[in-house]
């Protein structure tokens, strides 16, 4: 319970500085665990990116000073952020429909947001197959692209990642390369030496190959989580653990990469795990 409460914490964060720019990092240090887990978090238990949801609350915020006195929409974004008149008015349109200087007439319908409130709750009923065991260090090798800030943009990057290693043949050469445990082709979630969270694409290896990067995946504790299906499944699983498993579970993110491992690779009828790294909760 307390990991719900520290997520409700950092709602409390946000609201107290949504005139400013939301520090991410922060939220994350709020939460226990990097920011790159907290938006993930985030985004499967509130059903909206983080990004979403801050934008969605200062719209709904700015639509209420519109209805209720006469400010300048150029006071409006520079108050919650924006650099200029022509953004602010984007975004008010994406959350409202209608442009800002619409809303000083009377009677115009605008939208309110209010904020989230995160509570354990009892649903589904159906099983999750899970261990959890300690593990040593292990060397990767792979492919890697950049994950962004606004995790929106990784819903792209990571599946063209994937296409793009299929195409060319790099996942038969990883393939090749495999000589440990954990056998099967990862997806790697990695924050590396100059805090760049990156998605890995690779092999656990003792070999050496210059045409691939190298990672060291740090020792942990992981809950394993067993699934079978198409790669849309994946997700469905990771949500099921965050939004069902984690929160009454007794643990809580630690500060170590999210792996999937693809025992049988074929995207339509995949037989794969998910490690997701642990602690016992605070």
């Amino acid at each position: 319970m307390e990991w719900v409460e520290r997520l409700n914490e950092a709602i409390d964060y946000m609201e107290k500085h949504l005139t400013e720019e939301i520090d991410i990092e922060q939220l994350g240090r709020i939460a226990c665990c990097s920011s790159y887990h907290f938006q993930r978090m985030f985004t499967y238990m509130a059903g909206i990116p983080l990004s979403e949801y801050i934008r969605r609350r200062k719209m709904s915020l700015a639509a209420a000073e519109l209805q209720s006195g006469s400010p300048k929409i150029i006071d409006l974004a520079e108050k919650y952020g924006y650099h200029s008149p022509t953004a602010f008015n984007r975004a008010f349109q994406s959350v409202h429909g209608i442009a800002p200087s619409a809303v000083k007439t009377q009677g115009t319908a605008v939208k309110a947001f209010p904020p989230l409130r995160f509570s354990i709750a009892v649903t589904g009923g159906e099983a999750l197959d899970y261990r959890v065991e300690k593990k040593p260090e292990f060397r990767i090798l792979g492919i890697s692209a950049p994950l962004y800030a606004d995790i929106e943009n990784n819903f792209t990057v990571v599946p063209e990642l994937w296409q793009r290693a299929a195409a060319d043949g790099t996942v038969e050469r990883l393939a090749s390369k495999m000589n440990s445990s954990p056998m099967g082709i990862l997806g790697v979630s990695a924050c590396n030496e100059k805090e760049q969270w990156r998605y890995f694409i690779a092999v656990s290896s003792t070999q050496t190959a210059e045409e691939f990067e190298e990672y060291t995946v740090p020792a942990c504790t992981w809950a394993i989580f067993s699934g079978s299906g198409t790669n849309l499944s994946v997700q469905t699983l990771e949500r099921r653990i965050v939004t069902e498993w984690l929160p009454s579970s007794g643990y809580e993110y630690a500060n170590a990469p999210d792996i999937e491992v693809y025992l049988n690779p074929d995207p339509q009828n995949a037989q794969y795990e998910v490690w997701i790294p642990v602690t016992p909760a605070k």
